[in-house]
């Protein structure tokens, strides 16, 4: 199935060489390119895009502001938010989060890199894996305000053992290989997890294990 792509940054440029990359994927389309976040989730509506890069910084509408007007539209469920950022001075990509994008991108990642990323997203996982990516949430994790409408209280001790590895960029089969169970498994815990939460994705999950305290700075 062709992944549907919105992309949306205020400078030309970058727009164009996002653009080219993405087309030169024979799974993709560019359905749209916005120069502001209020274009962004207006194309996204009427594009009908299954996902959208979106920068965080525009004139007009932030990303994080665009981000969070598409997550809260019932009609543009199933579009993901792919946030792009300058990774080590954007101390706003915990709230691009809790907006409701599914992860996050580098602006100097490599093209590969990319593709790669908007396949994952689309997909329905989030970008969120070991290392760089978790020291950077538990950097910015300090004030509270969960996307979510519970917390890790009303899961099983197992239920828990899974969101914790989830929160540490785990995918299902290495969260199987950790606790000695089948992906199958693992994957209908996740999704159990994200019902009981009323968790959008994995990158909400990540939020909430943190934020309850059922992981730690510095666990990772």
């Amino acid at each position: 199935m062709t992944i549907r792509v919105l992309l949306a940054d205020d400078q030309t440029l970058v727009r164009e060489a996002f653009a080219m990359l993405v087309e030169s994927a024979p799974d993709m389309e560019v359905v749209g390119q916005a120069a502001t976040g209020r274009q962004a989730a207006e194309l996204a509506r009427t594009e009908r895009a299954d996902l959208v890069v979106m920068d965080i910084r525009m004139p007009d509408l932030d990303g994080i502001a665009a981000t969070r007007l598409i997550a809260a539209d019932e009609d543009l469920a199933g579009v993901r938010v792919l946030v792009l950022t300058t990774y080590d001075t954007d101390e706003n990509i915990v709230d691009a989060l809790r907006a409701g994008a599914s992860g996050f991108l580098v602006k100097d990642t490599r093209p590969a890199e990319l593709l790669d990323a908007i396949r994952t997203v689309a997909a329905g996982d989030a970008l969120l894996s070991p290392g760089p990516t978790a020291r950077l949430i538990e950097r910015f994790l300090r004030t509270p305000a969960a996307p979510v409408t519970a917390g890790p209280e009303c899961l099983s001790d197992r239920e828990r053992e899974v969101l914790a590895l989830v929160a540490r960029g785990l995918n299902n089969t290495e969260i199987a290989d950790s606790l000695g169970l089948s992906p199958l498994t693992a994957k209908t815990h996740v999704s159990r997890i994200m019902g009981r939460l009323g968790a959008r994705d994995r990158a909400q999950l990540v939020i909430v294990a943190y934020e309850s305290g059922l992981v730690a700075p510095g666990a990772v």
